[in-house]
């Protein structure tokens, strides 16, 4: 596979539940369906987004299953496959490569906080057990350490199989210094979605994005303008959009998402702890805006 795949729009899929707390099953068949019609480029579920590690291994497998057969060829998917040991690490990779998965999201290791030679041989280990793609993902704000470039640009030079980054850093500095010294067909993506417009502006590949949940379709517009160089659409498109990027962080990632997705009919209102439902008075803020976006009535 191409390293080059691992571009566009990427959806940090969520994971719906039933009022039991078990897996909706048809909910999560229509998401992909959903991101299929949208022209979503990646779909991958079991990130933190689809609440990861709320999730039983066997969850895993089943969730990469479905996807994979709801997919079909139509959009790559490539499974959240990561956590803090290595062994545990290495043991959901090769479970989500069986399952299906078509590439795997590694998530750094978190409360560890390993030394950059410790990300380096986390990430040796994965790759050396898989054969498909891993994404590396750099988030600072929720494991508390960060993935230097040069780590990183080390890992794309070793292994061959190690094809992108989510960069979720909001260090521009470094963002830039992955961007310009990559190895050719080493892919940078952002997670941030209020920084897709200036990111691949830079020449960025993507986003994997929290709101394409939300607004698939426009998501894959916002990317696809700033890729053809239409920046002054490309900058509308992000201006009626930005509101809703800050306010999905509202409070924890995913629960304004996944309250969203329930108000618009696509999953029930459920997470599991300990996620807990939103504030009313956050919920009255999200809510308002959806309507302005005309998701809701």
């Amino acid at each position: 596979m191409s390293k080059r795949v691992i571009s566009g729009s990427a959806v940090a899929l969520v994971t719906p539940f039933r009022q039991d707390m078990s897996l909706d099953r048809e909910a999560l068949r229509k998401l992909v369906r959903l991101h299929i019609a949208a022209g979503t480029d990646i779909v991958i579920p079991c990130g933190t987004t689809g609440e990861s590690p709320t999730l039983l291994p066997e969850e895993q497998t089943e969730i990469i299953e479905i996807v994979r057969e709801e997919s079909g060829s139509k959009i790559l998917v490539a499974a959240g496959a990561g956590t803090n040991s290595t062994t545990k690490a290495v043991e959901l990779a090769k479970s989500a490569e069986k399952a299906g998965a078509e590439a795997i999201l590694s998530v750094a290791p978190y409360y560890n906080k390993p030394s950059q030679e410790g990300f380096y041989q986390h990430y040796r280990h994965i790759a050396e057990a898989i054969g498909i793609p891993v994404i590396v993902y750099n988030v600072p704000g929720r494991t508390g350490c960060n993935i230097n470039a040069e780590t990183i640009l080390r890992l794309a030079q070793d292994f061959e199989n190690i094809a992108a980054v989510k960069e979720a850093s909001d260090n521009m500095g470094q963002i830039m210094e992955l961007l310009a010294s990559r190895p050719d067909g080493f892919s940078v993506l952002t997670g941030e979605d209020p920084l897709i417009l200036p990111f691949m502006a830079l020449g960025g590949d993507g986003v994997i994005s929290v709101a394409a949940n939300q607004v698939p379709g426009e998501i894959k517009k916002l990317v696809t303008l700033v890729q053809e160089g239409e920046l002054e659409e490309a900058r509308r498109v992000n201006n009626r959009l930005r509101r809703l990027f800050r306010l999905n962080f509202l409070e924890s990632n995913p629960v304004p998402v996944k309250y969203s997705l329930s108000l618009m009919g696509l999953v029930e209102e459920v997470y599991r702890l300990p996620l807990v439902p939103m504030q009313e008075e956050s919920k009255a803020v999200l809510r308002k805006e959806l309507q302005t976006l005309g998701l809701i009535d």
